[in-house]
């Protein structure tokens, strides 16, 4: 594999703009070295845009995200960590539900002005 990227590598490999890594960069969750202006990235900040990127996909904050990622540490087993991301699966996955409970409730209101509307509509004809 790799070890050193390039900002314009990374952001075309994850599908996102440099504009992007530079804001991830300015929060701390990367740590390019510099070569006068430009960005090179290790296989860790790579690793932790991938993780960043999962997270988001899953719906979690930058915030979150970056307190999962902050907690890795390669010397211990990592439980802390490996807990606190079920958790935030639970709860997430507890909100999402809900969600979709509303969607539904919703989706038949419409339905329901929809077909009171229609039978208006026929009413007059």
């Amino acid at each position: 594999m790799k070890q050193e990227y390039s900002i314009r590598e990374l952001a075309q490999e994850f599908g996102i703009t440099t504009r992007a890594l530079r804001f991830y960069e300015e929060k701390g969750l990367l740590s390019p070295s510099r070569n006068k202006q430009s960005r090179s990235y290790n296989s860790t900040d790579r690793t932790r845009l991938k993780l960043i990127m999962r997270g988001k996909r899953l719906g979690f904050s930058l915030d979150e995200s970056s307190e999962i990622i902050s907690m890795y540490d390669p010397t211990a087993d990592n439980r802390n960590q490996i807990e606190s991301l079920i958790e935030k699966v639970h709860e997430k996955r507890k909100l999402l539900i809900q969600q979709q409970k509303d969607l539904k409730s919703i989706l038949l209101d419409l339905q329901t002005v929809e077909d009171r509307c229609l039978t208006a509509l026929d009413k007059r004809s």
